[in-house]
C-alpha cells in the first residue's frame, strides 16, 4: 500500500469573515466592495447588521440590499476562506431570493425602456469630422 502524498485535504473552517467568505462565495466582485456594502448596511446576518469582521457561521441567513431596492435572500451552507471556481462558488450558498412579482417585473421594464431611450437622446461630444464641419460654418459667418 501507497503512503498518501501531499498534505491531507482540507476541511472547511468553523468561522470565515463575512466580507472574505461574501467574495469568495462571488456575490461581490471584490472583497473591498463586500467590505463597503456591510459598513453601508446593505448585509444583514440573521436579521442584524453584518459588519465586514463578523464571524460567518454555516447555516447563517444573509439579506442583501442590491441596487433599485431588490433584496437577495441567502443561506450559508459551506465556509470557504480562499478563492474557488466560480461554479464551486455557487455552491457555498442557497439562494432562497422569492421571485419578482409582476408589479416589480413591471417597473423594472418601464425603468429599462427609460434609461434607454435617456441614452439614446443624450447629447454626445462632437466627433472629429463632426467639430471640423462646425468650425468651417462659423468661417463662412464670418
Amino acid at each position: 500500500m501507497k503512503p498518501a502524498s501531499g498534505p491531507p485535504p482540507a476541511r472547511p473552517p468553523a468561522e470565515v469573515r463575512l466580507d472574505v467568505w461574501l467574495d469568495v462565495a462571488c456575490l461581490f466582485k471584490t472583497r473591498s466592495e463586500a467590505q463597503k456594502a456591510c459598513r453601508g448596511g446593505k448585509v444583514d446576518v440573521n436579521g442584524q447588521s453584518g459588519k465586514p469582521h463578523r464571524a460567518l457561521h454555516a447555516g447563517d441567513q444573509l439579506r442583501i440590499t442590491r441596487a433599485a431596492g431588490r433584496r437577495q435572500q441567502v443561506i450559508v451552507t459551506t465556509l470557504a476562506e480562499q478563492h474557488v471556481p466560480k461554479a464551486d462558488a455557487r455552491l457555498l450558498y442557497e439562494d432562497v431570493t422569492p421571485p419578482p412579482t409582476p408589479e416589480e417585473l413591471a417597473a423594472r421594464d418601464l425603468e429599462r425602456h427609460f434609461w434607454k431611450a435617456r441614452r439614446a437622446t443624450a447629447p454626445r461630444a462632437p466627433d472629429r469630422r463632426e467639430k471640423r464641419r462646425i468650425r468651417q460654418e462659423k468661417e463662412r459667418e464670418v
